[in-house]
């Protein structure tokens, strides 16, 4: 979600933001910089698999709208939030959510086991569709790359054309077309 590995030497001072160091008998180092402080890393025996509790990986081309279906009946949150848990599907932040919505056309405040399996096949798809345009480069980096609804409060919707607005969902800013995502 943030943050980016850097490979220096240890006689390098440490960047910034610096939260792990991982230095290697060749005198080499990976440093994890993370301004917003959000990553996590733990280190765990090795030949041990840890347990992460995380659910399906979103790019994963096997998991299937089937699969998110059974996963979203079982929750009454609203649909962002269930997809930026982690345990429900693996890989998906506020940005690719946002985006994954608008292109399902789905209201980001809609209950996860209200959507028809229609949506549910829609949302999968726009899940990848994002996935893929994001691949190689962070989706904000690229400067080809448009987002559709994210960051966009007060700009016209790219299909419709209404005024994109922004709400507060969890605690995250939630970008949405109130005309085609209903």
């Amino acid at each position: 979600m943030s943050g980016d590995w850097v490979q220096d030497t240890t006689r390098a001072a440490l960047p910034r933001f610096a939260r792990v160091a991982i230095e290697f008998i060749n005198g080499s180092r990976l440093v994890l910089v993370d301004s917003r402080a959000l990553g996590t890393f733990e280190l765990h025996p090795a030949g041990e698999m840890p347990e992460l509790g995380l659910g399906p990986d979103a790019a994963d081309a096997n998991w299937s709208a089937e699969q998110l279906s059974a996963a979203l009946a079982l929750r009454r949150a609203p649909i962002k939030n269930a997809l930026l848990d982690q345990r429900l599907v693996a890989g998906l932040g506020n940005i690719y959510v946002a985006e994954s919505l608008w292109r399902a056309r789905i209201d980001p405040r809609a209950a996860s086991n209200s959507l028809s399996r229609a949506q549910v096949r829609a949302l999968r798809t726009a899940i990848s569709t994002v996935l893929k345009r994001a691949t190689g480069a962070r989706y904000t980096d690229d400067a080809a790359a448009q987002l559709d609804v994210y960051d966009r409060a007060g700009q016209p919707c790219r299909r419709c054309k209404t005024s994109i607005e922004r709400m507060v969902q969890a605690g995250r800013g939630t970008y949405y077309c109130p005309s085609c995502q209903k």
